[in-house]
């Protein structure tokens, strides 16, 4: 090959990579992180229409990933014995909602990991969760 084919295929090659980049979606265009950390009660029940009503919404407009991090006494929530809750919780996660436990709140209450439906995830500290998801731009519900 002479060095004006091989500039050629180059170009080639390196038009097509670029083309293949810019057609690969990025991501969801929204990220929202909901808290809860009341006790059982109007927030709990609420908490899966907000969500799913967030996500229909944005859905029209570029998408969304949601999590939720439960801390302080809702961390409860999260807890396999809370079967008023099981399904509906099962149902976001599986959706694609991140069910976020605060290791915090967890040690607080005596809550262990096994205690917890399995496709619930566990942070650290649940504000600072949600202090960091802010600072990468997402919106923040309380």
């Amino acid at each position: 090959m002479n060095r004006k084919t091989l500039a050629a295929v180059f170009a080639l090659v390196l038009a097509l990579g670029i083309a293949a980049v810019s057609q690969t979606p990025s991501g969801p265009k929204h990220h929202v992180v909901f808290q809860l950390n009341e006790a059982k009660g109007d927030a709990w029940d609420s908490l899966t229409p907000h969500v799913n009503n967030t996500r229909e919404a944005l859905a029209k407009d570029g998408g969304s990933q949601v999590e939720v991090v439960f801390f302080g006494p809702g961390v409860e929530m999260l807890k396999k014995d809370n079967k008023d809750y099981e399904e509906r919780l099962r149902k976001l996660s599986e959706s694609g909602v991140i069910l976020s436990a605060c290791q915090n709140a967890m040690k607080a209450r005596k809550v262990k990991s096994e205690d917890l439906f399995p496709f619930a995830g566990q942070v650290d500290s649940g504000i600072a969760q949600i202090t960091r998801r802010q600072e990468s731009g997402w919106a923040y519900v309380h």
